[in-house]
């Protein structure tokens, strides 16, 4: 065989070794478009209510299961919430202490305002290590990724 024709063979090879492993190394995100929902202890009505989560709560999912999602949150803690009440809109939950919220994305912008740990906030963008965050209120800003967990 061709040294060429076996290097061309080698790399589709693996590259769709790459592709299959692909979805296994992504983060596979949700949020609750429920205004609350139940987090229960495992998959079915029947099943206890560990905790309840506010819409726009992100959660990676750990596993599928019929109609319903094993996930953990930032603290990693588990459960299971119905599928039908999980989305596919952006999120993210402050796990820092507090947050600078900054004009845009980078330490030599201005704060415009802070976040606390627990707060949700809408994903409207991301930038080099930065996220451009909505708050209920509607205020937009900028926030490090690092003080963040979510999308």
């Amino acid at each position: 065989m061709h040294f060429a024709t076996l290097s061309k063979r080698i790399l589709i090879a693996a590259t769709l070794c790459l592709i299959s492993l692909t979805p296994a190394l992504a983060r596979d995100m949700v949020s609750i478009k429920g205004s609350v929902v139940n987090m229960r202890a495992g998959p079915g009505l029947g099943k206890d209510v560990l905790w309840q989560l506010d819409k726009g709560y992100p959660l990676q999912v750990l596993k599928r299961q019929g109609s319903w999602l094993k996930v953990r949150d930032f603290e990693n803690d588990q459960g299971w919430v119905a599928r039908s009440q999980t989305g596919r809109t952006p999120h993210h939950i402050v796990k820092a202490p507090v947050a600078n919220v900054r004009k845009g994305p980078g330490t030599q912008y201005k704060v415009i305002g802070q976040v606390e740990r627990y707060e949700l906030l809408r994903t409207r963008g991301k930038k080099a290590g930065w996220v451009h965050i909505e708050r209920p209120s509607g205020k937009t800003g900028w926030v490090a990724k690092r003080l963040l967990w979510g999308w």
